[in-house]
C-alpha cells in the first residue's frame, strides 16, 4: 500500500511512499524529449515532454510509479486492489493501458487544468505489460502548484475528484475518504477544552492532547487521515531545505517499518520501499530509501533533454552516515 500527498511553501512538492513486501529494483528513471513512447492501441510518440521519476528496472520502458513532467505536472500511481477496473477498447475514445498513462499525460499535458479536458477522452484498457508483468490495480493522483486531483477507473469508466486535501492513500474509493475526515473535524493542534462534562475536572496532563484519536495504524484508511492531518498542520520555512525536509517529515509520519504488516510467508511484510519529493517548479527529484535515510537528489534539467535514450540511475540503498569526530 502507500501514501501519496502535495505540500507548497514558495514551490510545489509531491511524492510518496511506496509500500510494498518485494522490491523490482526501483531506479530514477529520465525520459528525454525524443525517446520514443510506443502505446499499444494508438500511436507511438516521438516528441514530447522531458519526464522524470521513479520506475521499476526495466530496460525497455519507463515502468513510472510516480513521476514528473519538466512544466511542473505530477502523477503517482497506488494500489486500489478490489476496486479498479479496466475495460475493452472503445471507439471514439484514446484507448491506452494503465502503465501508460503517466507517460502519456506527462508526455503531452502540462498541468491539472489539461489533464481534466483530455481524461474525459482517455479509455483505460485491460492489456498486460507482458505475460511476466499483469496489470496492477491502479488509481492516480495528479497535482501542480494550483490544484490537485484523484483519477480512478471505476465499472463505468474514469471518475475524476478535486482533492482539497491533497492526500491519496488506497482503498477504499476517493470520495468514502474524503468523507471519512468528517469524523475528525475536532483534531486541533492546540489542548482541547473540557467539553466533555461541567460536572467535574478533566486535565491536560500532556502536550500534543489535541491530537488525540487521529489513527496511528497502518491502514490506509487512517494513514489518509493521519497525513492530512500532517500536511494541514505542517509549518515550515519556504526554502528549498526546510520544504523538503518538512515534505519527508509529512510522509514519514505513515512510514511502515518492515515486521509490522504482515503479508506471506517466509516473512514477508509490507514496508516504506522509498519516499519520493518532487520540487515540481525546478524538476528536482528527491528520494531517501528504507535502507538509507538520507536524502539523494537527481535534477532533470541537468540531463540532455533533447536526446532520445532512457537515462536511469540505481537507487542508493546502503546508509549514508556522516561521521564528525
Amino acid at each position: 500500500m502507500c501514501t501519496a500527498s502535495n505540500y507548497i511553501t514558495k514551490n510545489h512538492y509531491f511524492g510518496r511512499n511506496f509500500d510494498y513486501e518485494i522490491s523490482y529494483n526501483e531506479r530514477v528513471t529520465v525520459t528525454p524529449r525524443n525517446y520514443k513512447f510506443e502505446f499499444k492501441l494508438i500511436d507511438d510518440i516521438e516528441s514530447h515532454y522531458a519526464i522524470i521519476g521513479v520506475a521499476a528496472g526495466i530496460d525497455v520502458y519507463p515502468l513510472y510509479y510516480d513521476a514528473c513532467n519538466e512544466k511542473g505536472l505530477s502523477i503517482a500511481g497506488l494500489n486500489f486492489s478490489g476496486n479498479a477496473k479496466y475495460l475493452e477498447a472503445k471507439d471514439g475514445m484514446i484507448n491506452i493501458t494503465p502503465f501508460e498513462l503517466i507517460p502519456y499525460l506527462l508526455g503531452t499535458v502540462d498541468s491539472v487544468k489539461e489533464a481534466k479536458k483530455v481524461l474525459e477522452e482517455i479509455n483505460l484498457v485491460n492489456i498486460n505489460f507482458s505475460e511476466e508483468l499483469p496489470l496492477s490495480p491502479l488509481h492516480w493522483m495528479i497535482s501542480d502548484e494550483k490544484e490537485a486531483i484523484v483519477v480512478e477507473p471505476l465499472e463505468d469508466g474514469l471518475k475524476i475528484y478535486d482533492n482539497p486535501v491533497g492526500v491519496l492513500t488506497n482503498n477504499p474509493t476517493f470520495d468514502k475518504q474524503l468523507s471519512s475526515l468528517n469524523k475528525y473535524m475536532g483534531l486541533s493542534n492546540k489542548n482541547p477544552q473540557n467539553s466533555f462534562s461541567k460536572s467535574f475536572d478533566l486535565d491536560e496532563y500532556s502536550r500534543g492532547m489535541g491530537a488525540i484519536g487521529l489513527p496511528g495504524d497502518l491502514s490506509s484508511s487512517s494513514r489518509f487521515a493521519k497525513v492530512a492531518f500532517t500536511r494541514a498542520n505542517s509549518y515550515s520555512g519556504d526554502s528549498e531545505e526546510e520544504s523538503v525536509s518538512q515534505f519527508f517529515h509529512i510522509l514519514g509520519s505513515v512510514e511502515q517499518q518492515n515486521g509490522c504488516t504482515f503479508i506471506t510467508d517466509p516473512n514477508l511484510y509490507e514496508y516504506t520501499i522509498y519516499t519520493s519529493c518532487y520540487n515540481t517548479n525546478d524538476a528536482i527529484l528527491y528520494y531517501r530509501t528504507y535502507n538509507n535515510s538520507q536524502i539523494t537528489a537527481v535534477k532533470l534539467f541537468n540531463e540532455d533533454l533533447d536526446g532520445d535514450k532512457l537515462v536511469n540511475y540505481k537507487l542508493v540503498d546502503e546508509e549514508q552516515i556522516s561521521f564528525i569526530n
